[in-house]
């Protein structure tokens, strides 16, 4: 199997492995180096004289900018499960609470950036403390299902919403 990164094959870095399983890179024909199941072989500053290649369509490994829409894949959330009154740690319990029973939550430091999920579970009663500014100027009043909140900081507020009620 072989792949060529380049178009330019006399000048291009060529990766090509075989039925060993080493993995070799050649330059203008020339093997500089290479990979096995032990680690490199070759000395690696042969490596160094491989020209330069550059993509104006892809960031460098340290620095750049990025503009347009970004897309993540593959984010996950850590669930922690609350019975009693908490003040989310968002450091080590993770971005999403989910809780049961009345409670008393109150709000972390609010830091640039952070945000969090409750999911209240029950219709028992929750009592928010801490500076929060509310959607709609004042905290939702619990009702009898499942509850969602959502909660983003800028740095001096944290901004919430009842962002959904009566889920069954």
């Amino acid at each position: 199997m072989s792949i060529l990164f380049n178009a330019d094959t006399s000048d291009g870095l060529k990766i090509t492995s075989d039925n060993s399983g080493e993995i070799l890179f050649q330059s203008s024909g020339v093997t500089k180096g290479g990979i096995n199941t032990t680690g490199l072989t070759g000395d690696g500053s042969q490596l160094t004289s491989l020209p330069a290649q550059t993509d104006a369509t892809k960031l460098p490994l340290a620095g750049g900018t990025l503009t347009g829409n970004v897309t993540l894949e593959a984010i996950t959330e850590t669930k922690t499960t609350k019975s009693a009154s908490f003040t989310p740690n968002l450091s080590d319990d993770g971005t999403l609470y989910s809780c049961s029973g009345t409670m008393t939550i109150t709000m972390p430091s609010a830091t640039a950036g952070k945000s969090f999920t409750i999911i209240h579970a029950s219709a028992n009663q929750i009592t928010w403390s801490g500076t929060i500014k509310w959607n709609g100027g004042s905290a939702p009043t619990a009702a009898t299902a499942i509850e969602i909140y959502v909660f983003v900081s800028d740095g001096t507020n944290w901004y919430a919403n009842q962002a959904g009620t009566g889920y069954a």
